[in-house]
């Protein structure tokens, strides 16, 4: 969590970006609401704050409504279309022709997502170990869904 995790933007994506059908989309809708579960049962502070994509040209309109078209074939929670009017309304020193509102976006502090993972996996037993080389990796077979672990 001192390295990546700690470093990255902190945004919780809401799966507009992504193909629709694919892994990564599904994975990334799915993703975001596990995330904000998650935060809700660990107290971690999180802001749902939402983004604007915003076109400030006429030429980005048609890539703008495409962007909007994946985002509901991909399952994106609250997504709309807002003019210029309802753009400075929600952003006032935003200017733009037209920008996709996607509500279900949020920003979190993933240094401390990640430590709470870490905590949970030690207390299930996990053992963490920093600071040593990864000298050899091995890929184990993975358990059966009728196992104990589940």
């Amino acid at each position: 969590a001192h390295h990546q995790s700690g470093h990255n933007s902190g945004v919780i994506h809401s799966g507009i970006y992504y193909t629709p059908g694919s892994l990564k989309a599904k994975l990334c809708v799915q993703g975001a609401a596990l995330c904000y579960k998650y935060c809700d049962q660990k107290g971690i502070p999180y802001k749902q704050c939402g983004k604007l994509i915003v076109a400030v040209e006429q030429d980005e309109i048609p890539r703008l409504k495409a962007l909007y078209e994946r985002g509901l074939q991909n399952n994106v929670p609250g997504l709309k279309l807002i003019g210029a009017k309802e753009i400075q309304e929600k952003e006032p020193f935003c200017r733009g022709l037209m920008a996709l509102d996607s509500p279900y976006t949020g920003i979190v502090n993933y240094k401390q997502v990640a430590q709470s993972y870490a905590e949970d996996f030690q207390e299930a037993g996990g053992t963490i170990l920093t600071g040593f080389e990864v000298t050899n990796m091995e890929m184990a077979k993975e358990s059966s869904s009728e196992s104990e672990d589940g």
